[in-house]
């Protein structure tokens, strides 16, 4: 009998979190700037680690930190995704952006910036 239900539950409000991708090796466009623009070492260069997130501005532009795994492991600080180096930016080597389809790369130094560079 319907006057006897029994009422619906009220469902609690979902709100959307955004997961972001965990620390792997750095990406290739990246790791191509850092040593022929920027003459770096590439047996160092390939075995630093970085975390990456999507920029609102596209789906094939991401916004990166690069660190060095053995760094943080030392300090004992575990890398999950982009915002675990909000609380320790003294782990963060390079960061900026880049963009998969354009092969565009912007990396920033501290607080200097590098100008932006198309790899070839």
């Amino acid at each position: 009998m319907f006057w006897k239900r029994k009422p619906a539950k009220e469902e609690p409000l979902k709100i959307r979190v955004e997961r972001l991708p965990r620390a792997k090796d750095i990406p290739e466009l990246v790791g191509r700037y850092l040593i022929t623009e920027l003459k770096q070492d590439p047996d160092w260069v390939w075995r630093l680690k970085s975390v990456v997130r999507l920029r609102s501005d596209g789906k094939d532009r991401f916004d990166f930190r690069v660190f060095d795994e053995a760094q943080a492991a030392a300090k004992k600080v575990a890398i999950k995704d982009y915002n675990s180096l909000n609380e320790h930016p003294d782990l963060i080597l390079y960061q900026g952006r880049f963009d998969k389809k354009s092969g565009e790369v912007q990396i920033i130094i501290g607080e200097v910036q590098i100008a932006e560079k198309k790899a070839a």
